[in-house]
């Protein structure tokens, strides 16, 4: 069972599927389609939370979903396209899906092709020398997504005209920002006599402007006629199942299979991170995952570009050139033990071609595995203090009755950090958008002892009760939650469990992403008739849908309104239209009668004080007064929802931007070299993964390579830039986690003499590298 939640950037929706079609009697695949479509209709009818019949009602917001997918910033089609649509197709999809059939789905996609078409070609006719004088005083709107479709002809044709100046300026403004940028850089080498070979050579020509908005808009075109006939059907189905709630979703085979690997964190291939390269086609090697068959292979490297690929030592090669990138993916994958052949194209040797064998095996993705910090500082008495700092990523499990488990990821983390002795602990969720639903269970229940974690209601408002086994939990001290806005599901589970049992304090942006629906992975199978000796069916993918709502064991839900944190820290993400609330077709949802449970603590947790100490060093910070100017002007910016199309006063306001910038940096660099100095001994700070949380020693943090922390090897990496490094926040803390260890400081402090830190009576004391575990403690396991 899932609580899972995609963070989807809908404007790349409108960028990315087309295909051509006719209006000719529908194909064989049209059909299986149709097919499809309907029992995708079925099981909502039937399994979904609603129970709602796929009416009117449905096919009015199946037609909303799918145009907002398809053309989200509402300028490819025109308000003629829509009202055609509105009149043909608005009460009509259920009618059609009923008859195995979604002709919708076709026709207005060979609109939006003919429209993509024809507003590409504009494109590159505008993009040219001459056409604008870039002086008007007239705007062109940031987000068009409340806007009308504009009418065909003149409106329609203003509007993209508007779009493609704003496209050159906006070009114009980095090329000269960068130009800019080069011309001092070589100054200051000449300067300083540190010229290279290339300062004295002529300068590569650059693509202009035009070229490179000409470029961007044949990549739509040509990104937009990759797709065929089931990447449109699919998109439609995907439209049929959010009709129902955001969180329900049709994924195809291919689409499935990815999400498995997601959740397992773990795939079977050859172990290499790939990029569609739209100049040149194929697919470009981004990274190699570390000991996997392509890494220890040896013969592939950061930055090759896949042109063809093989199966078998001997089987022919496919070329992939114009193929999508998920395509490429597909034949590059494949069983353990089985050879796949890549056709390579060396990075920086165009004029080569090497030929790559791989034999497959099954690859771990440690990148996003749960990972910890023990922090070694000081309390105000200049005692040694201990830290840990979990960080999550998601609530990952093996979908196939694997090993992979977060809690027992978490739960090995957290018992080498007790053996260490910490006196605190944060669990970082930021960014979590949930995943599996018994592993949020499961993972509450190493903080608290027996007990209700979640209830939930079906359709049937029976209510139902999840509770932790743990008898006693397995950490016990001073803890600290930290979410934010893209917090979602099973981490809103987690954090709110830990609210209600008084058993954690819960930091961060105004709230989480209120998602509070519990979904379940359906496979959708073939409706061919099953005779007795054919008992096979196909898999065509697979549908998660809704089928309860959760609840906080305090009878409230997170739905719509999420977590609300013990002590607020001010966020971009705050005023940002991100959350379950901003999303079409979300539930609603009433209280129930709460759970019967014990608070953890008997006395209540001291959030006021911690959030009064909070409000005073924040309203002091420099770092948090930066991002409070942000939220401002970000605010204005959002109001306004306007950019002028003058190049002269796009310019002033880009150097009023960079002056304010410059200074910002200096300010930075100056601030950041004070507090190193500072604080040059008060944090000693290891770092702890799953390849080496049973390690004897512990191993600084900062003497682990990028490489080693993710798992990835991208390349070569050039010499960090001093400026770079003198801009890193000390101890690479940023503003929320220096805070979030103060405020887990006060909690401390508190539960041991009533009074939050004050952290300006620490003295730094000198610290060694490691910290072996004693001799008489046992390893964790």
């Amino acid at each position: 069972m899932f609580s899972s939640f995609s963070f989807h950037r809908s404007l790349l929706l409108l960028l990315g599927f087309v295909v051509t079609l006719t209006a000719t009697p529908r194909s064989e695949a049209e059909t299986q389609y149709g097919d499809l479509a309907l029992r995708v209709t079925t099981m909502l009818e039937k399994e979904h939370f609603l129970r709602e019949d796929f009416n009117d009602k449905m096919s009015k917001r199946v037609l909303d979903t799918y145009l907002e997918m398809l053309d989200f910033s509402r300028v490819y089609f025109t308000k003629e396209d829509i009202d055609r649509f509105r009149k043909q197709y608005e009460t009509k999809i259920d009618d059609q899906v009923r008859e195995e059939g979604i002709p919708a789905a076709y026709d207005i996609y060979s609109v939006y092709q003919e429209r993509v078409a024809s507003r590409v070609k504009m494109a590159k006719e505008l993009a040219k020398p001459n056409t604008f004088t870039y002086d008007s005083d007239r705007t062109v709107q940031i987000s068009r997504k409340d806007s009308e479709w504009a009418p065909a002809g003149k409106e329609h044709d203003q509007l993209w005209r508007n779009l493609i100046e704003g496209d050159l300026i906006r070009e114009k403004l980095i090329a000269d920002a960068l130009a800019e940028k080069e011309a001092e850089e070589k100054a200051e080498r000449k300067e300083k006599g540190e010229e290279t070979e290339k300062d004295g050579e002529p300068d590569k020509p650059e693509k202009s402007i035009y070229e490179k908005v000409s470029d961007r808009y044949e990549r739509i075109s040509k990104r937009v006629n990759e797709n065929n006939t089931e990447d449109v059907a699919t998109l439609f189905i995907k439209s049929i199942a959010r009709a129902y709630d955001p969180h329900s979703e049709y994924f195809s085979q291919q689409q499935y299979d990815n999400f498995r690997i997601g959740m397992n964190k773990s795939l079977t291939g050859i172990g290499a991170m790939l990029q569609k390269d739209e100049d040149q086609g194929g697919a470009t090697i981004e990274g190699l995952v570390v000991g996997g068959p392509a890494f220890k292979g040896g013969d592939l490297e950061v930055k090759d570009r896949v042109i063809g690929v093989g199966q078998g030592v001997d089987g022919e090669f496919t070329d992939v050139v114009e193929m999508k990138l998920s395509d490429i993916v597909d034949l590059i994958r494949g069983e353990v033990g089985s050879v796949v052949r890549l056709k390579v194209i060396p990075a920086g040797k165009s004029a080569e071609i090497k030929l790559v064998n791989i034999t497959r095996d099954k690859i771990d993705l440690k990148d996003s595995l749960a990972t910890a910090d023990l922090i070694i500082t000081q309390d105000p008495k200049g005692n040694e203090q201990k830290i840990g700092w979990i960080t999550l990523p998601s609530f990952y499990a093996d979908m196939d009755g694997g090993q992979t488990s977060t809690t027992t990821d978490v739960r090995r983390l957290l018992t080498r950090l007790s053996i260490e002795g910490i006196d605190g602990l944060v669990v970082d969720l930021r960014d979590n958008g949930g995943g599996s639903l018994e592993e949020a269970i499961n993972m509450t229940g190493l903080f608290i002892k027996k007990g209700p974690v979640v209830q939930s209601i079906d359709w049937r408002e029976n209510r139902d009760q999840r509770s932790s086994r743990n008898a006693e939990a397995v950490y016990g001290g001073p803890m600290v939650v930290l979410t934010n806005r893209a917090s979602a599901s099973a981490s809103e589970i987690f954090a709110a469990a830990l609210q209600d049992y008084n058993r954690a304090v819960i930091v961060g942006d105004k709230a989480t992403f209120g998602k509070g629906t519990v979904q379940q992975l359906r496979p959708v199978l073939s409706s061919r008739l099953v005779l007795p000796f054919n008992r096979k069916t196909v898999q065509q993918g697979a549908l998660k849908l809704t089928i309860q709502t959760f609840y906080r064991i305090n009878g409230h839900s997170t739905q719509r309104d999420g977590v609300i944190p013990d002590v607020h820290l001010p966020s971009i993400l705050d005023i940002a239209e991100i959350g379950e609330a901003s999303l079409p077709n979300a539930l609603d949802v009433d209280p129930i009668e709460k759970s019967n449970y014990q608070a953890f603590f008997q006395d209540p947790l001291p959030v006021d004080a911690l959030r009064k100490a909070s409000e005073v060093r924040v309203g002091s910070r420099q770092g948090f007064e930066y991002i409070l100017s942000d939220i401002a002007e970000e605010k204005q910016r959002i109001e306004e929802n306007k950019i002028v199309l003058n190049l002269e006063q796009r310019k002033a306001e880009a150097k009023a931007d960079e002056e304010k910038a410059e200074a910002r940096k200096a300010e930075r660099i100056a601030r950041f070299a004070e507090i190193r100095e500072k604080e040059k001994d008060l944090f000693t700070i290891f770092k702890l993964t799953q390849d080496n949380v049973l390690d004897e020693g512990l191993t600084l943090r900062d003497d682990l390579s990028a490489e080693e922390l993710s798992g990835m090897s991208r390349g070569k990496n050039d010499e960090e830039d001093p400026e770079m490094k003198a801009l890193r926040y000390p101890h690479r803390f940023d503003p929320y986690e220096r805070e979030t260890v103060r405020i887990v400081q006060d909690l401390i402090a508190i539960s041991e003499t009533g009074n939050p830190v004050q952290i300006s009576e620490a003295k730094p004391k000198a610290r060694g590298k490691t910290v072996p575990i004693p001799a008489n403690e046992s390893q964790p396991n």
